[in-house]
């Protein structure tokens, strides 16, 4: 009697196995063709954003769960976007429910041009579209959460100046496409500078931890559905003892300052859509570096010779100030107000501007040895900044040396200074950034 119940389970198994193969076949054979899926991707893609997209590869299997991968993806453009791959993992149970739920999507080398992403300005997902970034054929519908995972590796930024910044990452979302965690972390750096946000019991506010050159700058961060549908993002942050150096070096940057940091920021960016978030962002940061390095500048040797000074080095006991940021289309405007600076050689106080890597700015130094409020003109570049004096400070100084030597080309200096101002350019400091976004103040 075994031997026939034996070929009885197996004829059953049998028939269980024949049947839920052909069941996938027909299913199967109902979805579109790799082909059909590129084409009806690509053709998705240029309608909504009005660019074209070539797709190398793609794969579409619904067993033992709905996947679909596109390889070798890219936009039609002169540089385009470029995608190594791109893998998207659906739930089969709400699938067979027409309900568009995904599990993960995870991105390899995705390559982002700042001149190619720009054409996608004003064609993202509006706040007023909510969850309904893309138009389903009735019945279909997404899911509260329509996707839970997004996780990505070696993500390309290449900004106008050419410099290529890869990051990792991963957010969970919850409903809203709010974020329950996220991860975000420049690949490669050393120390490590990564951002980690955690949602506080489903509020919108997100407990915020940034490490980043040796030091942290922890606090809190808040999302707000403005009026007018309008989105907006800000934190309150404390910097504690971050390597300034390590902190621009992480962003393929170099600093003209060295030491550690702490202070207080506040950060706010206002926009209509999710992409203007960064291009609208304006920080305040209160700092104090102890002790600090002017690493290309050498303040007493512009004092003494009352020239134009470059490179040498300035240490100093403390630096402290107030930097506020800008951001604007063709790129971040830095302001720093209130420098002062200390050591035992000198002081010195004054305000500085840098757009582009271009210095423009002003201060006043004081030598030890008598020498009293000599001003100096900040200009050149990052790489190559130079501090000298004005054309009519330079005069004042002249005659104030020649009357008294010592005190007198201070005050000279200055009076001629202030002449100048009287009838020629106003403050540096003061002018309009070029191209810069009317915004909300930032407090501190």
């Amino acid at each position: 009697m075994k031997h026939p119940v034996r070929r009885w389970l197996i004829g059953i198994a049998a028939v269980l196995l024949f049947g839920i193969g052909a069941l996938v076949w027909v299913v199967s054979a109902r979805l579109p063709s790799d082909e059909e899926v590129a084409a009806r991707i690509a053709d998705s893609f240029e309608k909504r954003l009005g660019v074209g997209l070539k797709i190398g590869g793609a794969h579409w299997t619904l067993w033992p769960s709905p996947v679909l991968v596109l390889s070798d993806v890219a936009t039609d453009q002169p540089r385009p976007v470029t995608l190594r791959r791109i893998t998207v993992q659906l739930k089969l149970r709400e699938l067979l429910r027409r309900v568009i739920a995904i599990d993960e999507v995870e991105i390899e080398s995705l390559v982002l041009p700042r001149e190619s992403v720009r054409a996608f300005r004003g064609k993202g997902p509006k706040p007023k579209e909510g969850a309904h970034i893309v138009v389903l054929p009735v019945p279909w519908t997404l899911a509260p959460v329509p996707l839970e995972k997004l996780r990505w590796r070696d993500l390309s930024w290449i900004d106008r100046r050419d410099i290529a910044l890869a990051y990792d990452g991963e957010i969970t979302f919850d409903a809203g496409w709010r974020p329950r965690q996220l991860r975000i972390e420049r690949a490669g750096a050393s120390p490590p500078a990564r951002l980690r946000l955690d949602r506080v019991a489903g509020q919108d506010r997100w407990r915020t931890r940034i490490d980043v050159g040796g030091g942290t700058a922890n606090g809190v961060t808040w999302f707000e559905a403005m009026p007018n549908d309008l989105l907006r993002v800000s934190a309150e942050l404390e910097p504690r003892q971050v390597d300034v150096e390590g902190l621009v070096q992480a962003f393929g940057r170099r600093s003209a300052v060295a030491g550690r940091f702490s202070g207080q920021s506040t950060l706010v960016a206002e926009a209509g859509e999710l992409g203007a978030l960064m291009r609208n962002l304006r920080t305040r940061t209160a700092f104090s570096v102890q002790p600090a390095m002017l690493t290309r500048l050498d303040l007493a040797k512009a004092v003494t010779t009352a020239g134009i000074s470059r490179g040498g080095t300035t240490p100093l006991d403390e630096l402290t100030g107030t930097l506020e940021t800008q951001g604007t289309d063709d790129g971040v405007v830095m302001r720093y107000t209130g420098l002062k600076a200390r050591s035992g050689m000198l002081t010195a106080s004054g305000h500085l501007r840098l757009f582009n890597r271009k210095l423009d700015g002003e201060m006043a130094v004081d030598l030890v040895d008598g020498v009293v409020g000599m001003p100096l003109k900040i200009g050149g570049t990052m790489s190559e900044p130079e501090v000298s004096l004005t054309g009519g400070a330079l005069a004042g100084a002249a005659v104030g040396t020649a009357l008294l030597p010592g005190v007198g080309t201070a005050i000279g200096a200055r009076a001629g200074q202030q002449i100048e101002k009287l009838f020629g350019t106003e403050e540096p400091g003061k002018k309009a950034a070029p191209g810069a976004r009317k915004g909300p103040s930032v407090s501190p």
